[in-house]
């Protein structure tokens, strides 16, 4: 058997010792495929639904048909095409928002709590400056100031004010694992500082930091949905919040059949963040060792 072959099944085992650690707790294997089913749906969903911009106001505000499954918008556009076009923005910035936070947080925290001193007092002040600082307020004035046209702008500001909180959490985590017997053994063997935080400490929070990882995102989605909505980030005409800003600001709410125009995208936002929450139920099955050698 080949080397390529040999990493193709022990990849392949992994992942289906993975699944069937996930599938221990129910919630959290349905709030996996959830996941994955809009993956699907806003990458590959585009590609089989069409999206056409061709308006008909005689059509507007129609209600779910066999020819449009949740209705029509105020332009006579469909509903669904829209919600399949429109989440790809709001899965890319929650997912990378989500990363470079925990990755700042990962980084600041744990560095603070092994080497102490002067460092850690220094981030352990910017940090509590940090927090005090009303987010949201500041995020809409520098949205005002700040174009955000993309999806890598908009991520990084929105990981610049999620990462204090976590840093304080990762902090804590740190202090109580270098305590440990092997960072102990690590630390007299002089394998340097790298090597204690991320082959000593990380592999042992890493539910803890999958889980805050998560939460990261959701929080990012809804910020990034309210800016949105607010018209102070001019993403795509396509996105969740840009439908649910339309659908308000073009009367929808007085229109009986118009309905589904306004709850489509506040479902399809709140089932994604439903999958989320549910999926982390399953990541203390999938990162904790002594679970992973019971399969």
């Amino acid at each position: 058997m080949s080397t390529l072959s040999r990493t193709a099944r022990n990849v392949l085992d992994d992942l289906w010792r993975t699944l069937k650690l996930m599938a221990r707790n129910r919630a959290g294997f349905i709030g996996f495929l959830g996941l994955i089913g809009f993956i699907l749906l806003t990458f590959v969903g585009p590609l089989i639904v069409p999206l056409s911009m061709d308006t008909n106001v005689g059509n507007a505000f129609k209600p779910p048909s066999a020819a449009h499954w949740l209705g029509t918008d105020f332009q006579g556009r469909d509903v669904w095409m829209q919600v399949v076009h429109g989440g790809k923005d709001v899965l890319i910035v929650g997912f990378l928002t989500g990363i470079i936070a925990t990755f700042i947080a990962i980084t600041l925290g744990s560095l603070s709590a092994v080497l102490g001193g002067w460092f850690d007092s220094l981030v352990m002040w910017f940090t509590d400056v940090w927090l005090t600082i009303p987010q949201f307020p500041l995020l809409a004035v520098i949205a005002v100031f700040v174009k955000l046209t993309n999806v890598w702008a908009l991520a990084l500001i929105l990981s610049l004010f999620a990462w204090p909180s976590l840093t304080r959490a990762i902090r804590s985590q740190v202090l109580s694992l270098k305590q440990r017997d092997y960072v102990e053994a690590a630390r007299t063997l002089d394998l340097g500082t790298r090597h204690i935080v991320f082959s000593e400490i990380m592999p042992n929070m890493m539910s803890y930091i999958a889980i805050s990882l998560v939460f990261s995102m959701t929080s990012a989605i809804y910020a990034q949905v309210a800016l949105v909505f607010l018209g102070l980030v001019p993403l795509a005409s396509n996105n969740w919040g840009v439908m649910l800003q339309l659908s308000w600001a073009r009367g929808a709410l007085y229109y009986k059949d118009a309905l589904p125009n306004i709850l489509a995208p506040v479902l399809a936002i709140a089932l994604f963040q439903l999958t989320l929450v549910w999926m982390t139920r399953s990541l203390e099955e999938v990162f904790n060792p002594r679970l992973r050698t019971s399969v």
